[in-house]
């Protein structure tokens, strides 16, 4: 099949380098022939099409995103011609933390407690009901810790709602949490369901780093809570394609912080740790094929973000058991611009490779 993406970031790089052996071809909607994807299929550059989604949508068989920031109004209308997965409707909810949290409430899925602000009163109205501290996000447009202020007195607010630019926002009250895991699962076409074991994330300034998969300590019951709580969520939206829920793991279970109807960086381990990588598992749901078995094929996996710098990839490459993965971006501060994937067969093999990775992560 034909599939289209709109992006061309690493994530459709990712799709692209595992659709291929399954006989797909692909196109992309980018704004620069330089981007990540650019060179893995036909390239529809918003700057030379006159209209880049028909192109893509005049090419494709099936299209996808790679973003939950994709345009709505760019899917509602090319899914009048063409089929895309995932649909409007995950799109339109996750891509707004206040719809989201709404679609929490009515499936009874527990989530951190909340309110829209529009405004400075309404501001200082949420922090009445929901306290000190708490984080002010952006609706919309939020990402790598991005759109947020935590607030924990009353002398920050006036400063909290001048960062958010007068944009609509969300409070939130602050979780405590013992760490936060993400569980990554696809559902087809045919409405099977395929779930990934819960991973560990560690993130610093708002940017994930490091993800242990499967996390350590999980025993079965909090692994089917999760997967409860995610197909709620997959059927409800009728979601077809990949879809990634962010928890935070409390002294009374857990909560969901947010979900992303698509591939997510804390699943890119499964490249070159699972039977059937995320990238994959997404291809084979929106074209109608059988979805792949998502057992990890080793005991202990872990993922690092190279982040802003390339660094000594020769080292890497030199190491055991572990994969370099690079997105042909140039370095900058911040950027996420490749990650390692590494296996072991035990908790103690993985922590000391992990400890000849020091350069990768943050000190």
């Amino acid at each position: 099949m034909k599939i289209g993406v709109i992006g061309a970031g690493q994530l459709g790089r990712m799709l692209a380098l595992s659709g291929y052996p399954l006989n797909h071809q692909f196109g992309f909607t980018t704004k620069s022939n330089n981007e990540p994807s650019s060179m893995l299929g036909l390239v529809f550059n918003e700057n030379e099409c006159q209209n880049s989604a028909e192109s893509i949508m005049n090419f494709a068989d099936v299209v996808t995103y790679e973003s939950e920031n994709t345009d709505v109004e760019i899917i509602r209308n090319i899914s009048k011609n063409v089929k895309v997965f995932p649909s409007e409707k995950s799109l339109f909810i996750s891509q707004h933390r206040c719809r989201e949290k709404k679609l929490f409430d009515s499936l009874n899925i527990p989530c951190a407690p909340n309110q829209k602000v529009n405004s400075l009163n309404d501001l200082r109205l949420a922090l009445n009901n929901i306290g000190f501290p708490a984080i002010l996000k952006t609706a919309t447009n939020g990402y790598d810790g991005k759109g947020q202020f935590v607030i924990h007195s009353d002398s920050q607010i006036d400063k909290a709602w001048d960062s958010m630019n007068g944009v609509e926002s969300i409070l939130e009250g602050f979780v405590s949490f013992k760490r936060e895991l993400s569980l990554i699962a696809v559902r087809g076409i045919d409405n099977d369901h395929k779930y990934y074991p819960l991973v560990e994330n560690i993130h610093h300034n708002g940017i994930l780093r490091k993800t242990i998969a499967p996390a350590n300590r999980i025993d079965h019951n909090i692994q089917d809570i999760a997967e409860k709580y995610m197909r709620k969520i997959l059927d409800e939206l009728d979601h077809v394609g990949v879809l990634t829920i962010e928890f935070f793991e409390t002294d009374k279970g857990l909560l969901v912080n947010e979900i992303a109807p698509r591939v997510h960086n804390s699943g890119h381990w499964t490249i070159d740790g699972a039977t059937t990588s995320q990238f994959e598992n997404h291809i084979r749901a929106i074209t109608g094929m059988p979805l792949g078995d998502t057992t990890p094929i080793h005991n202990c996996c872990a993922m690092v973000n190279i982040i802003g710098k390339t660094g000594d990839t020769n080292s890497v490459l030199k190491m055991p058991n572990t994969h370099l993965h690079l997105y042909n971006k140039k370095e900058r501060k911040d950027r996420k611009i490749g990650h390692i994937n590494v296996n072991a067969g035990s908790v103690d093999e993985l922590q000391k490779r992990l400890s000849q990775l020091k350069q990768y992560l943050p000190k």
